[in-house]
């Protein structure tokens, strides 16, 4: 789960990590208001939930707080396009207003899940400011990593190497190792899947500031974090997304137009591939789990065809856990119960195959039967074609 700039500085103060005076508004005259309370040159920061805002346009400067005024009313609804959101962009609903810092030097800092090493990974690079993705590929040896092993910890040797190697040194040791610790803290009790504060900012007066702030909750853990929970912005997430989590799929919206309707997330990322590999493009990422019933295999159907782009349907379901006749009456309920027009390529292996594979046969739909992945890919395409 996502949330938004101003929310994640919020919970990363409570942890002792310095942000600057801010605070958010929904309308121009609170942006007036704010800035006028904060006093001096403001900053105007569009809050949708994607990186690269100020390269599109969602951060502004303000001298003053009738200009901060006129940069809000410009600002709210406009649709905001970064290289993150995508071509259609994000709308602007709520803007965070921050008081103006002298910048001296940025860094950048972040900790994430290591999944070749199975620990988080706490990050920081003398490059703040630049996608971190840009530093990795083109100066790799700009970035900093130090491993924490879960049954130890984060230690205070892990900080100081890190400091050391941001040139943090004097006076701003300690500051920075200890902003340091309440970050890998806040890591820990929210559950996060990641946290980035990209400027880590020094100011010309000598202090650190998280100018920036992202964090993503795993959500695998919002069970313990009702507060969080209620942070969620149904506006930041795509609709037939926010669908498919009310029954419990996992599904993802891509560019392509075979839509993908798998049980397992192996098997579903394979399906990707093999389309991809035999000149397609998927629409989805649909995972309907391994104890999916009738009406689960439903819902995820009418999700899959609520997407307009989506020409051709591939459903691969493998029976281990979940029987193929139960998959094959789901399917041809929804079929029926939403009048479904475009083509569907079926491939079935596994538990009650021959049952799934007669009731498909006497639904009167117009199924494609493959046999075999390569050759579900392949009807796939040629009928997405």
């Amino acid at each position: 789960m996502k949330i938004h700039e101003y929310q994640a500085k919020k919970i990363l103060a409570q942890f002792g990590v310095p942000i600057p005076r801010g605070e958010v508004a929904s309308n121009p005259y609170e942006v007036y208001e704010i800035a006028a309370r904060l006093g001096g040159t403001v900053v105007v920061k569009a809050q949708i939930h994607a990186g690269g805002r100020g390269k599109g346009g969602g951060v502004k400067l303000a001298v003053n707080p009738a200009e901060a005024e006129e940069i809000a009313r410009k600002m709210f609804g406009m649709t905001l396009v970064t290289h993150q959101t995508g071509p259609e962009g994000r709308t602007v609903r709520k803007v965070l207003v921050e008081e103006g810092l002298k910048i001296k030097k940025e860094f950048y800092l972040g900790i994430v899940i290591d999944r070749a090493t199975q620990r988080p990974v706490v990050m920081a690079s003398p490059a703040g400011g630049m996608d971190i993705e840009k530093v990795a590929a083109e100066t790799p040896h700009l970035i900093f990593k130090e491993y924490i092993d879960p049954a130890l910890g984060y230690q205070a040797f892990n900080g100081k190497k890190l400091a050391f190697a941001l040139g943090l040194k004097g006076e701003l040791f300690g500051p920075a190792t200890k902003i340091l610790a309440a970050l890998y803290r806040a890591f820990e009790a929210t559950d996060a899947s990641l946290v980035e504060i990209n400027p880590f900012l020094l100011t010309e007066g000598g202090k650190l500031y998280a100018l920036d702030a992202k964090l993503n909750i795993d959500d695998n853990g919002l069970f313990r974090h009702k507060d969080v929970v209620d942070l969620r912005d149904f506006h930041e997430e795509d609709e037939l997304e926010i669908r498919a989590s009310r029954y419990g799929i996992n599904y993802i919206r891509l560019d392509g137009n075979i839509g993908c309707m798998v049980n397992g997330a192996g098997l579903a990322m394979a399906t990707m591939d093999i389309i991809k590999l035999t000149g397609g493009n998927p629409a989805n990422f649909l995972d309907v789990g391994g104890g999916a019933s009738a009406e689960q295999i439903k819902n995820a159907f009418q999700i899959l065809l609520a997407d307009r782009k989506v020409k051709v349907v591939l459903i691969n379901i493998f029976g281990g856990i979940m029987r193929c006749d139960i998959v094959a009456s789901g399917v041809v309920e929804a079929a029926r119960a939403i009048s479904a027009t475009v083509p569907m390529v079926i491939r079935l292996e596994g538990t009650n195959v021959e049952q799934g594979q007669e009731i498909l046969r006497n639904s009167g739909l117009k199924f494609t039967v493959a046999d075999g992945m390569k050759d579900a890919a392949e009807k796939a395409v040629a009928l997405a074609r």
